[in-house]
C-alpha cells in the first residue's frame, strides 16, 4: 500500500483515546491523549520511513496499549537477582533488612524529630541520630554521615586540605565507580594532589621526602576494587601515623568498603575493619554506608573529634548532607551491629556472603524441585556448581563458591532465555556463561523462588504456546 493511503487510515488520537479508556479505566485522560498522540506519531515516522507497508487499526491499538503498560509501570521496579552478584552496583547494591525498612517507613510516612531535640524542646541537630551508635560501634572520638562515600571524601579533603598539597602514593590512586577518580575528587576539593612512589611500590620515605611547608594531609587509600601482586610494597596506615606525628600532620585513610565485621572468618579476603584502621591510630576515616556494611547509601566520617568537628561546620555539609529516610535506615541498620549473630541472619548482604555453599544448594534443590514439576519433556533443569562475587567494588579476587540453576530449552539460545526471564514483571536477572543460562541461587531470597517458577511457566507458555 502507498505511504499517503497508510497514513490516512491511521485512526484518529480521539479514536486511540477512547480505545485506551475502554480497556484501561481510570487511567488519567491527560496519560491517554499522550499515549495516543505518541502511538500515532510512532506510527507515521514508520510509514514515511519505509518501514511499515500494511496497516490494521488493531496495529495502532496494540502498539498504543503496550506504551500505555509501559508508563503505568514505575521506572525503578523490584528485580530478581539470579546473578550471584552479592553487593551488585547496578541492580541497587545492598538490599536492606526488614527491619531497616520498617523504620524507614516509620519516619517517612510520620512526622519526627530530624531536627528537634525532645529533651529540652528546641531545636536539635540531625546527625545526632547516628552519630552516638557510629561512635559506640567503632570507638571513634567523632562522627559524620553524609550522602556517599565520594562527599566524604570530598569535603575532607576540603575542610582540611584546601588550596594545600595532600600526599598520596602513586598505586593509590584508584578510580571508583562512574569512572570518578580519587585525583577528580581531589581536585574539586580544591586540595592540590601529590603523587608519591611508584605504581607498584611506595616506601615511607617517598611520603617524607615530599613533606614541605605546604603539606596538609597524608592519604592513604585503601585498594578495595582492584588488587596487586607480584613485587609490591605500600606504607601501612600505622607507619603513616607515626610520620604525621613526627610532622604535626593529620592522617586519612579512604576505606572505600567499610565493614565492621571480620568475614576472614567465613572464608573470604581479609579486609581491613574500620575499628582495626582507627586502633592504628588514624585521624580520619571515610567509608560507604552502603556496599559491605549492608546499610542505604551514605558516606561515614569518623575520628578525631575535632577534626570530625570542622568537617561538620564547612558549608559544603549543607549540600551533602543526608535526609530523614536515610538516617532511619542507617541507624536501624547500626543497631543490628550491636549482636554480630543477629547482624549476619538479618543484613541481607552479609547473609548472602557468609552463607554456607551447601545452604544455597538446598535453595537451588527446592527450585529445580519446583521447576520440574511445571517441566514439559525435553526441557533440562539442572544444578551446576560455580563461583559468586562480591561485588561493590569489594574483594575483586574473591570467588565464593555457589551453586546454580541451569535451564536448557530446546531450539531456544541462552541469551533469547535470558531476556525472557529480564522481560518478566518483576524481572529476574540471570547470567550466561559457557552457552548455559544461570540463576545463581546464592543472591535469591527464598521467598523469590515462587517468582521464578511463575517466570518459568510464562517463558514454557511463550516457547510451546
Amino acid at each position: 500500500m502507498e505511504p499517503q493511503k497508510l497514513l490516512s487510515s491511521i485512526p484518529a488520537v480521539n479514536d486511540i483515546i477512547h480505545y485506551l479508556a475502554a480497556n484501561y479505566p481510570k487511567t488519567p485522560d491527560s496519560l491517554l491523549s499522550l499515549v495516543a498522540r505518541e502511538a500515532a506519531q510512532k506510527i507515521r515516522e514508520e510509514v514515511l520511513a519505509g518501514e511499515r507497508l500494511s496497516l490494521k487499526r488493531e496495529d495502532v491499538f496494540e502498539l498504543a496499549s503496550a506504551i500505555l503498560e509501559r508508563k503505568l509501570q514505575p521506572s525503578l521496579r523490584r528485580v530478581v537477582n539470579a546473578t550471584g552478584v552479592v553487593i551488585h552496583t547496578n541492580l541497587g547494591r545492598s538490599p536492606l533488612a526488614r527491619e531497616v525498612m520498617e523504620a524507614i517507613s516509620e519516619i517517612s510516612v510520620y512526622y519526627s524529630n530530624l531536627e528537634y531535640d525532645l529533651a529540652s524542646g528546641k531545636r536539635g541537630s540531625r546527625y545526632v541520630h547516628v552519630e552516638e551508635i557510629v561512635r559506640e560501634l567503632t570507638g571513634a572520638e567523632g562522627a559524620l554521615v553524609v550522602n556517599n562515600n565520594a562527599s566524604a571524601v570530598l569535603i575532607t579533603l576540603n575542610t582540611l586540605a584546601l588550596g594545600k598539597e595532600v600526599i598520596v602514593s602513586r598505586g593509590e590512586l584508584v578510580e571508583i565507580g562512574g569512572s570518578f577518580r580519587i585525583p577528580d575528587v581531589m581536585a574539586r576539593s580544591g586540595a592540590i594532589l601529590r603523587e608519591v612512589g611508584a605504581t607498584n611500590r611506595t616506601h615511607l620515605r617517598d611520603y617524607e621526602a615530599a613533606i614541605n611547608e605546604n603539606t596538609a594531609l597524608l592519604l592513604k587509600v585503601h585498594k578495595s576494587n582492584y588488587a596487586m601482586l607480584g613485587f609490591t610494597k605500600e606504607v601501612s596506615g600505622k607507619e603513616l601515623v607515626s610520620l604525621g606525628q613526627k610532622y604535626g600532620l593529620p592522617v586519612a585513610e579512604d576505606l572505600g568498603s567499610g565493614c565492621f565485621v571480620d568475614l576472614s572468618q567465613y572464608g573470604l579476603p581479609k579486609e581491613p575493619t574500620v575499628q582495626e584502621v582507627l586502633l592504628a591510630g588514624l585521624d580520619i576515616v571515610t567509608f560507604s554506608g552502603d556496599k559491605l556494611l549492608g546499610g542505604p547509601q551514605a558516606g561515614i566520617i569518623v575520628g578525631k573529634k575535632e577534626l570530625v568537628a570542622e568537617i561538620r561546620k564547612n558549608p559544603l555539609n549543607r549540600a551533602v548532607r543526608i535526609d530523614k529516610m536515610t538516617i532511619a535506615g542507617l541507624e536501624a541498620t547500626l543497631r543490628l551491629y550491636r549482636d554480630k549473630k543477629e547482624a549476619l541472619e538479618k543484613i541481607p548482604t552479609l547473609h548472602f556472603l557468609t552463607i554456607p555453599p551447601e545452604e544455597i544448594k538446598k535453595k537451588a534443590r527446592r527450585l529445580k524441585r519446583a521447576l520440574l514439576r511445571v517441566c514439559p519433556e525435553g526441557v533440562e533443569i539442572k544444578i551446576v556448581k560455580t563461583i559468586s562475587r562480591v561485588g561493590g567494588g569489594a574483594m575483586p579476587l574473591s570467588n565464593p563458591a555457589s551453586y546454580a540453576i541451569a535451564v536448557n530449552i530446546p531450539k531456544v539460545s541462552a541469551s533469547r532465555l535470558e531476556k525472557k526471564f529480564r522481560d518478566n514483571t518483576p524481572p529476574i536477572i540471570g547470567r550466561i556463561e559457557d552457552e548455559m543460562f544461570l540463576l545463581d541461587m546464592r543472591t535469591v531470597f527464598p521467598e523469590e523462588i515462587p517468582i521464578m517458577v511463575e517466570a518459568f511457566q510464562r517463558v514454557l507458555g511463550d516457547v510451546y504456546g
